[in-house]
């Protein structure tokens, strides 16, 4: 079975339903289950909070303020960085609030520890603040706990539907692989890593469908950590360092900006030239997670938007823009706080 194919039937499952830990045998849980007990023990116990981040960027630009929302596990909600100014929704933030010239509303749902069955909540709590634009990333422990992944993307699926339902753009960061991850040791890394990217890929799927993009993660990470694991993990080397979260918003801003129709007409001229005609949405979720900051969004041809295939769907090669550091927010009014959950990034748990 090809591994579009593999992509296609894990989001077709979940939608009807059945379906364990794909290519898992059941003689091996034992030992897969035993090896992510170890990894969390390495990592330690999380007993720190995520910066909090919320509050209103750009606060010297005029106009009305853009609405950010951003759900999702330990990474969405910044554990791992400096300061709230080092957050990935910060910077996402920041970077959005100078392309739009406008202020930009940020409030951070996600949840450390959160599996894409933890979405339903956040996004509920998300729809409070009516977004412009949502950011999601999710996925990273439902493998780390090998939750079925047919549950995963019908948990993610729905989540999207609801936001773009809404009125939101959504922009959902696929699960990084999780096999790059040094605490992670085999033979857990090596079904860690295929577990992953068949997540991702079926991730992309289910997103398109749903009326969202996704912009793959893929190993943004792994192979910066080889090199320089000082710079771009944290202290439990699990999580982003500052540097490792700038490296993630680069990736994700230029299609939240596109989502927004606020890239520059260079950049859109280049994207036009380095990226793909329309595409099976499963052919190009399989490319998405073999190169990092693959967009895939839905298409049409010849005003179809979907083929014998399934839905089309266009694959784009972005260019990354360098991000300047945030300004510390003005804190957001007690209606916008009251909207988010208290214990929107807290948690005593090592999980991502």
């Amino acid at each position: 079975m090809s591994r579009a194919s593999n992509a296609r039937r894990i989001s077709t499952t979940a939608l009807y339903g059945g379906g364990g830990v794909v290519g898992v045998g059941a003689a091996a849980l034992g030992v897969l289950v035993a090896e992510g007990f170890m990894a969390r023990r390495t990592i330690g116990l999380r007993r720190e909070s995520a910066p909090y981040a919320d509050g209103i960027y750009g606060r010297r630009q005029r106009g009305t303020s853009l609405r950010l929302v951003v759900l999702g596990d330990s990474v969405a909600a910044g554990l791992g960085a400096d300061s709230s100014l080092d957050t990935i929704g910060a910077l996402l933030a920041q970077g959005l609030a100078e392309a739009a010239d406008r202020p930009v509303r940020l409030v951070i749902v996600a949840t450390v520890g959160a599996r894409s069955a933890d979405l339903d909540a956040q996004v509920t709590r998300a729809l409070h603040l009516q977004p412009h634009v949502a950011v999601v990333i999710i996925g990273g422990n439902d493998v780390t706990h090998l939750t079925r992944p047919q549950s995963a993307i019908r948990d993610l699926e729905q989540g999207v539907v609801r936001l773009v339902e809404a009125g939101a753009e959504v922009v959902v960061g696929t699960c990084p692989d999780i096999g790059t991850i040094r605490p992670i040791r085999q033979p857990l890394r090596s079904v860690a890593r295929r577990l992953s990217r068949q997540l991702a890929a079926a991730q992309t799927i289910a997103v398109v469908e749903a009326g969202g993009r996704s912009v793959s993660l893929g190993d943004l990470l792994g192979p910066h950590f080889e090199e320089h694991p000082d710079d771009m993990f944290a202290h439990d080397r699990f999580h982003p360092s500052s540097v490792g979260y700038e490296a993630t918003a680069q990736v994700l801003l230029p299609s939240i900006l596109d989502s927004l129709a606020l890239l520059e007409p260079e950049e859109r001229m280049a994207d036009s030239r380095r990226g793909q005609g329309a595409v099976p949405v499963s052919r190009a979720a399989i490319t998405a997670v073999d190169r990092v900051g693959t967009e895939v969004v839905a298409s049409q041809v010849a005003g179809d938007a979907r083929g014998p295939s399934g839905r089309w769907a266009q694959i784009r090669h972005r260019i990354l823009r360098p991000i300047r550091r945030a300004e510390p927010p003005a804190p957001l009014s007690e209606e916008a706080i009251d909207s988010a959950d208290d214990d929107s990034s807290t948690s005593a748990d090592s999980d991502n």
